[in-house]
């Protein structure tokens, strides 16, 4: 089976795999590219159409390496590996975005139903890099908690659902076990 099959939308799901994103290389999306993935991911349910999300892209990497380094130096056991890793995280990929969950307060939409939105989004902007003929992959890390990370890319009652990275897979995806149907479904 080819991973990431694009030939039919239903081998494509049946298919479909995030990248590491340590081992994304260029090329990336170009900036044509990236608006449409970006256009795509937001066509996701949106209950009241909130937008409860927005788009940060990453583009200052030496920045962002030094935002990650002063939360790395904040933490008792930071030490210099540990800190090369997280500098490191920063140039992984050509295109990193990080999707910010900014929930509506007070609404009678509830939070929780509008981070099921936001993860929507994420899924999607996976779908489209990978429609688009990149590979992705989402994280969260301890970087997205790290105070000077959070408060250089949030607003007030804002948080970071995940880094995307985005580009070419430098060596063939790897699938990865999937939960057994006997073990998730139920019947009521």
């Amino acid at each position: 089976m080819e991973l990431n099959d694009r030939s039919s939308l239903p081998a494509y799901l049946k298919s479909r795999r995030s990248a590491r994103p340590r081992d994304l290389v260029t090329p990336g999306p170009d900036s044509a590219q990236l608006a449409r993935i970006l256009t795509w991911a937001s066509r996701t349910p949106d209950h009241a159409k909130l937008v409860p999300w927005r788009f940060v892209l990453i583009e200052d990497r030496a920045r962002f390496a030094d935002l990650m380094e002063a939360g790395c130096r904040a933490d008792v056991d930071c030490h210099a590996a540990k800190i090369a890793k997280f500098r490191d995280k920063a140039y992984w990929a050509p295109t990193l975005v990080a999707l910010i969950a900014s929930p509506v307060r007070p609404h009678k939409i509830p939070e929780w139903e509008q981070r099921l939105t936001v993860g929507a989004v994420g899924m999607n902007l996976l779908h489209a890099a990978h429609a688009h003929g990149f590979v992705g992959g989402w994280i969260t890390g301890a970087q997205a908690s790290m105070p000077e990370v959070v408060s250089a890319l949030c607003g007030p009652s804002e948080d970071i659902a995940g880094f995307f990275y985005i580009g070419t897979p430098a060596q063939p995806l790897e699938e990865r076990d999937r939960p057994d149907l006997g073990e998730i479904v139920t019947q009521f």
